[in-house]
């Protein structure tokens, strides 16, 4: 049930200044406080697509549009606030001039009373620098899961979107130089806590994705999150003038101009197939080869359209509703791509798993629980996530039957999971 508090009858426009941010303001002045549905607005770069924005629009539920920015000034205010037929609020942009915008009071009250948060594009290492272990950064994850607004960014705003980013820390990198060594130092590809998005916590995205040509360095970035945390990861990217947008149920559905305008997005993930998904060759100063035959990394490639018609299920990484299935893969440095079948991750292990196979007593638990698991898992490991999709232990597996200690993990429902799949639930509950 909304709370709608009284506001001016009145809409105005001002800009206010200080030397830790610039604030533009449009609209209606008093704090609307309504019931956003949330959902992630992913947006390729260029010109923002009119029917993906108004998809994160109507999520506001009426109220208020915060859009957050490292340069530049109030181009956002007037399209999202009138241009789109869509009524919020009050739209507000604050450009953050320095690191002090992190912790100062009236950007985190901004951002508190917001129902949208909306990233500009720019230099997603100046957003990170600027915000990430800061009470802003805090604040944005706040709003997340406490108030559950709706999040998006275009171009480098939609590159921090992820658990897995591309930094930029030392500018940006081309395939050529990605996949000829991808450890070089412009492959700056990180996850330190940022963003906190739980449907995005394998996932790193890539934007600007047809101009230039980044598939290649996309295959480098997950080889990267592969070699360095031994995680099968995923990818999004999109197009320039292509949209991803993510309800909360994990349902992604592809907004561009086709079939006018060859608007792509791309769902990418390590092959799931492969019984040894390593790649061939990954270490510092050589060329890329992560190949299997060809088949390395699967494809999924969507035409995004004006009704956002064509849909992702982010649960399952295999259940479209249009699209084409393509390998990608390198050797030697060179990328490669061939047409592709969808793959069937039930020839996996993790995905071979049935649930009544796995036992965990007592549960709840207090101190300790005992994991019986089947003996072909030995030797592999699974994470103790939270519910804001935090792991807060990682678990070696030794033997079937096994006891884990929980010291130090607070009351709460948590998930146990092997690669992508939940394979049980765990409830800590202290006396």
């Amino acid at each position: 049930m909304k709370k709608c508090l009284n506001f001016l009858l009145f809409i105005y426009s001002f800009a206010t200044f200080s030397q830790n941010y610039t604030s533009y303001f449009t609209g209606n002045s008093t704090d609307l406080v309504t019931n956003p549905q949330g959902g992630i607005c992913l947006m390729g770069g260029a010109s923002e697509d009119d029917n993906a924005m108004k998809w994160f629009l109507q999520r506001a539920d009426g109220g208020d549009v915060l859009v957050l920015r490292a340069t530049g000034s109030d181009g956002y205010n007037t399209y999202l606030y009138s241009g789109l037929g869509i009524t919020v609020n009050s739209v507000e942009t604050i450009v953050c001039n320095n690191t002090n915008a992190s912790s100062d009071a009236y950007v985190i009250n901004k951002i508190n009373q917001a129902e949208a948060i909306w990233f500009a594009g720019g230099n997603q290492w100046t957003y990170i620098s600027y915000w990430r272990n800061s009470p802003v950064n805090q604040a944005i994850n706040q709003a997340i899961h406490e108030r559950n607004v709706v999040i998006g960014g275009t171009s480098a705003g939609m590159a921090i979107q992820g658990k897995y980013y591309f930094s930029a820390q030392n500018g940006t990198v081309t395939s050529n130089t990605a996949t000829s060594n991808p450890y070089a130092n412009s492959v700056t590809v990180d996850s330190t806590t940022f963003i906190q998005n739980n449907i995005l916590q394998k996932v790193i995205t890539d934007t600007h994705f047809d101009s230039p040509d980044r598939k290649g360095r996309l295959v480098a970035f997950l080889s990267r999150i592969y070699t360095d945390y031994n995680i099968s990861g995923y990818a999004i990217a999109c197009d320039e003038y292509t949209a991803v947008c993510i309800e909360p149920t994990g349902q992604a559905r592809v907004f561009g101009g086709y079939p006018s305008y060859d608007d792509n997005a791309y769902f990418v993930q390590v092959n799931c197939e492969l019984p040894d998904q390593d790649p061939e060759v990954c270490s510092a100063g050589n060329a890329l080869t992560w190949n299997h035959n060809g088949q390395a990394v699967k494809a999924f490639q969507i035409k995004g359209d004006a009704t956002g018609s064509k849909l992702f299920d982010l649960n399952s990484w295999e259940t479209t509703s249009s699209g084409s299935w393509y390998n990608w893969s390198v050797a030697n440095g060179t990328f490669q791509e061939t047409v592709g079948i969808a793959p069937s991750c039930s020839v996996g292990m993790s995905s071979n798993l049935n649930k009544d196979d796995v036992l965990i007593y007592p549960n709840p638990a207090t101190h300790e629980f005992i994991l019986t698991i089947p003996s072909e898992l030995i030797g592999k490991t699974y994470n103790i996530i939270d519910q804001l999709g935090k792991i807060v232990k990682t678990v070696l597996i030794e033997s079937e039957k096994q006891t884990i200690s929980i010291e130090g993990i607070e009351n709460g429902c948590y998930l146990i999971y092997m690669d992508r799949f939940p394979i049980s639930k765990l409830f800590v509950q202290w006396d």
